[in-house]
């Protein structure tokens, strides 16, 4: 066989192996690279709601957050509290954090839940199973570089590597050097 049929079927068959890889590390990439606008594991959702009942300083941790669990609906069993002044109070339930203030009545509830797809892509692309996982990560990056290699040396002539393939690598490699120059 040919060493150019070889390139062309190992550029594919490995192409073909890493797709899922490079889908869930480019929706990972980006979702990482906007992590100053939003958060791509979680979504939070604040509510601020006035109880004139808890206005009252006299009531305990537990009087007051049976108040708030009856108010508010929560059907989580209460994780643990926090009386973190002599009128504010935070109270921990599963997925949901309850910060309340007796002065001025006033009960901010921050509810947190997975996002969908980035929570697991992240999960994956930044390497928290570790173990296992870091050789799958390590196999992938090796297979990234190989896919480089032998789609660069895939096309002969004038639009291969040595025609105008050539020009293409030195600004493919320029573009990241002229980045560095500038932030790094």
């Amino acid at each position: 066989m040919k060493w150019r049929k070889f390139n062309r079927l190992l550029h594919r068959d490995i192409g073909y192996i890493c797709f899922g890889l490079i889908i869930i590390y480019s929706i990972s990439g980006i979702a990482v690279n906007h992590v100053d606008d939003w958060n791509p594991n979680y979504v939070i959702e604040i509510d601020t709601l006035k109880i004139s009942e808890i206005a009252d300083s006299s009531l305990s941790k537990d009087e007051l957050a049976f108040l708030i669990i009856e108010k508010l609906s929560i059907r989580d069993s209460l994780q643990s509290s926090f009386k973190s002044s002599p009128n504010k109070t935070e109270f921990y339930f599963e997925g949901k954090t309850v910060y309340a203030d007796a002065e001025t009545a006033q009960v901010v509830v921050e509810t947190v839940k997975d996002r969908a797809v980035f929570r697991e892509t992240n999960f994956l692309h930044l390497n928290a199973p570790k173990k296992l996982w870091t050789y799958v990560a390590d196999l992938f990056a090796v297979a990234l570089i190989l896919l480089a290699i032998s789609g660069s040396l895939m096309i002969q002539g004038k639009k291969g590597i040595t025609g105008r393939g050539k020009w293409l690598i030195l600004l493919g490699i320029a573009i990241p050097v002229f980045f560095l120059l500038l932030y790094f």
